[in-house]
């Protein structure tokens, strides 16, 4: 236990085992985000310098809880120089910020990877997943801006408390460092630490003003620097009322699905014709896509290159296959144009339509992610899967 001259064992291992997992969380996650991708193996390990970057956050979030719950049943010890005014309220100040950071951080840290799907798992045998929170690319972006801005508050802070440690050590030359090490060390101060309400309240403006900074750059909200195609207006048979153009990835193993916001079909379709039954021809906007946190990615040179193939185009006619029908026809995408026959669903009641759909296709007929040239981060099958509804 604590006293009013000490600390005890039991803070002064909570101290030390905080700042072993903090001093080794923070130089990996800013190594990991600094590494290139451009290849299966810079990925892979990219991806699990990240997994270990988020593992010791989970157990510094831990640690931390445990720390502060256990600090508020123990006599702090009084400050060694109360007389310096300054001095020992930028002290409470420093001690605020790392007591709201190891929570704070950590907690961000993991909400954000709770509303991403597919990259860099936890290495605990716990969910990838947090109660509450969605797999959501602005909820994602939200607290994954959140945790860069208030790491630096962490740095800063980690910084001025060793700065403080070392003056005590070497230039006021007293027991600051020393009672906190393991063994006893005599302080002349005696008394119950008094804490004041200027430190705390100093402590939560700094992350206020923090926080609306990062919200003034735009740190908080997701966006794309890929000009999405603007689709003109199609004469169609059949009109589309709503409809949702889906795929599905798998990332490390991991299914990680996203969607087309942007596309037009133009369809003929007579039921009670013979042989083929009518055609369409749907054009979709690239830039339109929203794949979760691997939006950018997906978006980039390597993968569906959207600033130079900014829309991808299916063109086929429609058939009866027994009781569904089929669009055998063509896909081209990048610019590389492959046979595809998209088998579907179809249910007719009057002059309204249902359909459904669903294929596999193969990334490499498109020379998507060449530099992935095996499945071991990322799979090559891609499921695509089509629903909508249109009027007559």
């Amino acid at each position: 236990m604590s006293a009013t001259q000490s600390y005890g064992t039991v803070t002064k291992t909570f101290h030390w085992l905080t700042a072993l997992l903090i001093l080794t969380v923070i130089p990996l996650g800013a190594i990991a985000n600094r590494l290139p991708y451009e290849t299966n193996a810079q990925l892979a390990f990219k991806a699990q310098l990240f997994s270990f970057h988020k593992t010791l956050g989970i157990i510094v979030f831990v640690v931390a809880l445990a720390r502060i719950i256990w600090a508020l049943t123990q006599t702090k010890p009084a400050a060694l120089h109360p007389e310096r005014k300054m001095e020992t309220m930028l002290a409470e100040l420093v001690h605020w910020l790392l007591y709201i950071s190891l929570v704070a951080v950590p907690l961000t840290g993991w909400i954000h990877h709770a509303a991403t799907e597919g990259f860099a798992p936890v290495l605990l045998p716990i969910s990838q997943e947090l109660p509450f929170v969605p797999n959501d690319e602005n909820v994602a972006k939200l607290f994954g801006g959140l945790h860069w801005v208030w790491s630096k508050i962490m740095v800063g802070s980690i910084l001025l408390h060793i700065a403080g440690a070392l003056k005590h050590q070497f230039i006021d030359k007293d027991v600051t460092l020393a009672r906190m090490w393991f063994g006893s060390a005599a302080s002349p101060a005696s008394g119950r630490h008094q804490s004041g309400f200027t430190a705390p309240i100093a402590a939560i403006a700094i992350y206020v003003i923090a926080t609306g900074a990062g919200a003034a750059a735009g740190l908080y909200t997701a966006k794309s620097d890929i000009t999405q195609a603007d689709l003109a207006e199609v004469s169609s048979e059949w009109t589309v009322l709503e409809g949702e153009l889906g795929l599905t990835i798998t990332q490390f193993g991991t299914e990680v699905s996203g969607a087309f916001e942007d596309w037009t079909s133009a369809i003929t379709f007579d039921e009670t014709g013979s042989g083929v039954l009518g055609s369409v021809e749907t054009t979709i906007s690239i830039g339109s896509l929203r794949l979760g946190s691997v939006t950018g990615d997906a978006l980039g040179t390597d993968f569906f290159d959207a600033e130079a193939f900014p829309t991808a185009l299916f063109v086929a006619d429609i058939m009866a296959d027994g009781e569904n029908y089929i669009a055998e026809g063509t896909l081209t995408i990048k610019d590389i144009t492959s046979p595809l026959t998209l088998p579907f669903t179809l249910a007719l009641e009057g002059d309204n339509a249902s359909m459904a759909g669903s294929v596999v296709i193969d990334r490499q007929t498109f020379q998507i992610g060449k530099s992935m040239a095996d499945e071991s981060n990322l799979a090559f099958a891609v499921t695509v899967n089509i629903a909508l509804t249109a009027t007559r």
